[in-house]
C-alpha cells in the first residue's frame, strides 16, 4: 500500500488519475458528511497554510480559509499588495522563502508557470486555486455537486456554453474526459478551446470511454444533458472586451428555452460564480447601462429555477479543497488507488 497524495501538489487535472480524482471527490463527500454532524477532523494540527492571491477571490479564499481552520491549521492570507511575487523577488527566490515558513501554500492567479515554479522551488505541496489554464480546485467541487444529483459520473452529458477557451472550460473537458464524463463544449468558433487541448482530452476519453465534442451550434450541443455549466463571458484582465463578447455570446445565454432543448426535464445547472444574471451589482449595472442588457451568461429565471445547484457547488469548494488540502499534507493512509 502507497500513500499515494503524501506530498504532492494540485496543479492541473491532467497529472491526476482517474482513480485519483475519484478519491478526491469521495474523500471530500466523506469529510462534508463529517462536518454536518460537527465531528472533527483535524488532519492538519499545527500546520500553516499561505494564502497567495494575485486574483480576487470570494469563494476560493474562504473556502481555503474555512478548511484550513476546519482542519486545526492556521491560513495566512497575503493579497497582491502584501508580497513582492515576480515585481522585486522572483517567484524562485519567494517559493523558497514561503516554502521554509509554511506547511503548504495556495496560488490564485494568472500564469500557470508561477503556480508550477511555487512547486518546484518550495518544498511543500502547492495548490492551484485558479490560473488562467486551469481550475482543479473548482473541478473537484463541480463533480461532487454532479455526483450528489445523480449518484455516479461515467456515461452523463456535460454541455459548457460560452467562452470554451477560458480555464474553466478547459478544465471541465479534460477532467470530464479522465472520469468518463461525457464532454460537449458549445461555443462559437472563434472561443473554440485549443485544438492541443481537444487532443489531450481525447487520449483521456479513449481510455475511459467518454465522447468528447466541440460544437456551434447550441440545439445539437445541448440535447440530452444532464449538466448545463456556464461561466462569465469576460475573464480577469479581458474587461475591455465586454462588447465584443455579448455579440459572440448572446445566442449561448442559458435561459429557459435553452433548459427545454436539452429534453430532460432532471438536467441540472452549474455556474462557479460571480454570475451576471441581475442588475444588483456594479458590474451589472454598468452592462446594463451601456449595453442595455440586464442578464448576460444566464438569465435570472433559469438561475433561480429548480435547476439551479450552483449554490451547492459554492459550498462544495469547502468541501473538496479541504479533502484536497488532507490528502497531500495531512498523512493520511490511503491505500494506492
Amino acid at each position: 500500500m502507497a500513500q499515494v497524495f503524501q506530498g504532492r501538489s494540485l496543479l492541473a487535472e491532467k497529472d491526476f488519475t482517474r482513480e485519483e480524482l475519484e478519491y478526491l471527490i469521495d474523500f471530500s463527500a466523506h469529510l462534508k458528511d463529517l462536518k454536518k454532524r460537527n465531528i472533527p477532523h483535524r488532519y492538519l494540527e499545527g500546520k500553516n497554510i499561505c494564502l497567495l492571491f494575485e486574483k480576487a477571490s470570494t469563494r476560493t479564499r474562504a473556502a481555503f480559509t474555512v478548511a484550513s481552520i476546519d482542519l486545526g491549521a492556521h491560513p495566512e492570507y497575503l493579497g497582491k499588495s502584501d508580497i513582492q511575487l515576480g515585481k522585486k523577488e522572483s517567484v524562485e527566490d519567494t517559493a523558497k522563502v514561503l516554502g521554509s515558513m509554511f506547511d503548504g501554500i495556495e496560488f490564485r492567479g494568472f500564469s500557470q508557470k508561477t503556480v508550477e515554479n511555487l512547486a518546484k522551488f518550495s518544498g511543500v505541496p502547492v495548490w492551484n486555486g485558479l490560473t488562467d489554464e486551469w481550475h482543479p480546485t473548482q473541478m473537484i467541487a463541480d463533480f461532487l455537486t454532479i455526483k450528489e444529483n445523480f449518484g455516479t459520473l461515467a456515461g452523463l452529458k456535460l454541455v459548457y456554453v460560452g467562452d470554451g477557451r477560458n480555464n474553466v472550460a478547459n478544465s471541465l473537458l479534460v477532467t470530464g474526459a479522465i472520469l468518463g464524463v461525457n464532454v460537449t463544449i458549445c461555443a462559437p468558433e472563434a472561443l473554440f478551446p485549443a485544438k492541443e487541448l481537444v487532443e489531450m482530452a481525447g487520449k483521456f476519453a479513449e481510455k475511459s470511454g467518454s465522447v468528447i465534442a466541440v460544437t456551434a451550434d447550441v440545439a445539437e450541443g445541448v440535447k440530452d444533458a444532464d449538466i448545463l455549466y456556464t461561466d462569465v463571458w469576460v475573464s480577469m484582465g479581458e474587461e475591455d472586451k465586454f462588447a465584443e463578447r455579448i455579440e459572440q455570446l448572446l445566442p449561448y445565454q442559458i435561459n429557459m428555452e435553452m433548459i427545454k432543448k436539452t429534453g430532460n426535464e432532471d438536467v441540472i445547472l452549474l455556474h462557479c460564480l460571480p454570475a451576471f444574471h441581475d442588475t444588483e451589482t456594479q458590474t451589472g449595472k454598468e452592462i446594463a447601462e451601456t449595453f442595455g442588457l440586464s442578464e448576460m451568461e444566464v438569465t435570472d429565471g433559469a438561475f433561480r429555477s429548480k435547476h439551479g445547484r450552483q449554490f451547492e457547488q459554492a459550498e462544495n469548494r469547502m468541501h473538496s479543497i479541504k479533502a484536497i488540502m488532507a490528502a497531500t499534507l495531512g498523512n493520511l493512509f490511503i491505500p494506492k488507488v
